[in-house]
């Protein structure tokens, strides 16, 4: 079966990283907009970035037949230098038209902020006047609260939840986005977020409808291999296989499809 990472940070990762996932049977990733470890200073060093995610990333991956898409977006991290953001939103729109950039992301909150409120307001009126769905980063700090404010502007502005993906969940935050009619993300990731167990945990008890595991490996200690040793802990707890297809392939395939730019992966199935 092929598999599908929906979230990994590759810039971040050595090419042993691509080699690895191939083998293990990951065929397509996507590489969400992130912070570089620090702050960044000039708008000129987001669009170097977009630059690097949609075209050096692109041909690192198809050297081990992995098809690499990208989401664009201003982070939350980032959201609280408001000059620097507007300059980027400025010119963000010209990374959408780009053949693997499949949504807009990570947007949301971490410091929970005003600042990052109107940000994430602005890029969700973008990514949904482009026609493309949205990634949404759920805090590392208060959870729940981001979560729920996050929920409320969404639906102040009456957007389809259809289109929307909330990643990060962990048990604090996944009944409320499943019950919205989110896609909701799941990351596994040492210490910070959950693991393979607690993740199958959760699919056991609110099932695999609109689900997706990812590794999010990115700087920290990180494991790109993440949704594969879930699988395996899936498989080992006797789930069904159709439900470790939902969740290695199908739904992220369903989700990013919303762009319309999945045509060549879906054509040709795995890379």
């Amino acid at each position: 079966m092929p598999l599908f990472d929906p979230h990994v940070h590759m810039i971040s990762r050595v090419t042993d990283d691509y080699e690895k996932m191939a083998l293990a049977g990951i065929s397509a990733i996507v590489e969400p907009s992130f912070w570089l470890g620090e702050p960044r200073k000039y708008a000129g060093t987001f669009f170097d970035y977009f630059d690097h995610i949609t075209g050096f990333e692109v041909k690192r991956a198809a050297q081990y037949g992995i098809r690499h898409y990208a989401t664009i977006g201003v982070n939350p991290r980032e959201a609280n230098d408001s000059d620097l953001a507007h300059e980027t939103l400025e010119r963000m729109p010209e990374w959408f038209a780009r053949p693997t950039v499949v949504a807009v992301g990570e947007l949301g909150f971490d410091m929970i902020t005003d600042a990052e409120e109107e940000v994430l307001r602005r890029q969700l009126e973008m990514a949904f006047e482009a026609k493309l769905p949205v990634m949404i980063h759920t805090p590392h700090r208060n959870k729940l609260e981001g979560t729920l404010r996050t929920i409320r502007v969404i639906k102040d502005m009456k957007l389809d939840h259809e289109r929307i993906l909330m990643d990060h969940n962990t048990e604090e935050t996944i009944a409320v986005c499943h019950a919205e009619g989110f896609w909701c993300g799941h990351t596994v990731y040492p210490v910070t977020k959950l693991s393979p167990e607690r993740a199958a945990n959760i699919f056991a008890k609110h099932g695999t409808e609109k689900m997706l595991v990812n590794s999010a490996a990115d700087w920290g200690p990180s494991d790109a291999l993440s949704l594969p040793r879930t699988l395996q802990e899936m498989r080992l707890r006797g789930f069904a296989a159709a439900d470790i297809e939902k969740i290695g392939w199908s739904n992220p395939v369903e989700f990013y499809a919303k762009s319309g730019k999945l045509g060549a992966l879906l054509d040709g199935g795995a890379a």
